[in-house]
């Protein structure tokens, strides 16, 4: 990334800024763009065109980046008063985004898109891009909170409002990034209802579109059909804890660590108790299954740690979250020789080699890192 000056903290700036205002057609991103102009900033705003075929649309509430989408932020910005473009990034974001989230669960491994979207092409991708056009910030529909300390420093905070806080797909944001970026959003203590309220105050059409959900690039939400499409189907094994094959599979990335539906095993386990996905195994195509509490996760090794700020030093007590959606966890942590050592207070289930764990001190984002292995009560994985 290009290096610049440190910049005031966007919202609290005491001047009017330029401003990138990333607009995907939703109600959150015309909203954070209106609040940015309404504080006397210079507001741009921009679509990402992130699909190489412009004619796909969202079907109800799923996808996003449409065409569809493309048209309602441009009256969005109409509303608003502000200049607005649409940018091309479909080839960078086909490169970073789906064809990362395709290798990783060709390698056994469970993604997370949103996240890698955020690093690779919003604040990496675009805020690049508005850096070398002169651009201030850019500002995105995120409930999330930039604070500036008095020694210039920036940290990523939670949202105000817990219930709608978006700060771990934001974990991989470094402090550079972070001089750039703007939530107007995320000292909001509203419920969402209000949100849209205001955004129809200001006379934005969107204020009933429904939100998107899933996974931007596969808007019918089939993520195991889409992978079979790309990755052909490949028959393999389910087994048991002790190797014993119970059924069969088209291919294992069709599977997740902690599943339990659609595993469509022959016969029930001998005390008649669910079974759940332990293990993926891509080199001999293997799926192994067993009980939950199999799934018991006591510590891990994440790789690839971003910090958003400067990185710990020696071990350390935070809390941890492991999926954008999930609870907080006590954990205590180490960096070493780039491999972040993580151990839990108390197990955890459901932890997946290619997830984020994103670490918390109080409020405050620390940083985030890949998890590459598992270690659980009765077996290493």
């Amino acid at each position: 990334m290009t290096q610049t000056s440190p910049q005031p903290s966007p919202m609290t700036s005491p001047r009017p800024l330029r401003v990138l205002a990333a607009m995907s057609g939703g109600v959150d991103s015309a909203v954070a763009a209106a609040r940015a102009a309404e504080a006397g900033h210079d507001v741009t705003g921009v679509h990402l065109a992130l699909s190489a075929n412009p004619q796909s649309f969202r079907t109800g509430a799923r996808g996003c980046c449409t065409i569809e989408d493309s048209r309602d932020a441009r009256r969005a910005a109409d509303v608003i008063g502000i200049p607005f473009y649409v940018w091309d990034l479909a080839e960078r974001f086909r490169e970073d985004v789906v064809e990362d989230f395709i290798a990783e669960y060709e390698a056994g491994r469970t993604p997370n898109p949103c996240l890698r979207c955020n690093e690779k092409i919003k604040f990496a991708a675009l805020l690049d891009k508005a850096l070398a056009l002169g651009f201030d910030a850019v500002c995105t529909g995120h409930y999330a909170t930039v604070v500036l300390n008095e020694d210039g420093t920036r940290e990523l905070h939670r949202a105000s409002d817990m219930a709608k806080d978006q700060s771990y797909v934001l974990g991989v944001l470094d402090e550079r990034q972070l001089a750039h970026a703007m939530f107007p959003l995320g000292d909001t203590l509203t419920t969402k209802d209000e949100i849209r309220a205001e955004a129809e105050r200001r006379g934005l059409a969107v204020a009933k579109k429904p939100d998107s959900h899933d996974i931007c690039f596969i808007a019918d939400g089939d993520t195991q059909g889409f992978l079979a499409n790309r990755l052909g189907k490949a028959e393999g094994d389910i087994v048991d804890e002790s190797g014993t094959k119970i059924g069969s599979h088209e291919g294992a990335f069709g599977f997740t660590i902690g599943q339990r539906k659609g595993l469509r095993i022959g016969h029930p386990a001998a005390d008649g108790k669910p079974r759940y996905v332990l293990d993926i195994s891509p080199v001999n195509n293997t799926v192994t299954v067993g009980p939950v509490e199999a799934l018991d996760v006591t510590a891990l090794g994440a790789i690839k740690p971003r910090w958003c700020g400067t990185a710990p030093d020696g071990p350390g007590t935070y809390t941890a979250q492991l999926r954008a959606h999930g609870g907080e966890t006590e954990v205590t942590a180490e960096l070493v020789d780039d491999v972040l050592h993580v151990t839990f207070a108390e197990p955890v289930r459901g932890v997946a080699p290619g997830q984020a764990i994103v670490l918390y001190d109080g409020t405050r984002v620390v940083g985030s890192a890949t998890i590459a292995t598992t270690e659980r009560a009765a077996a290493t994985v």
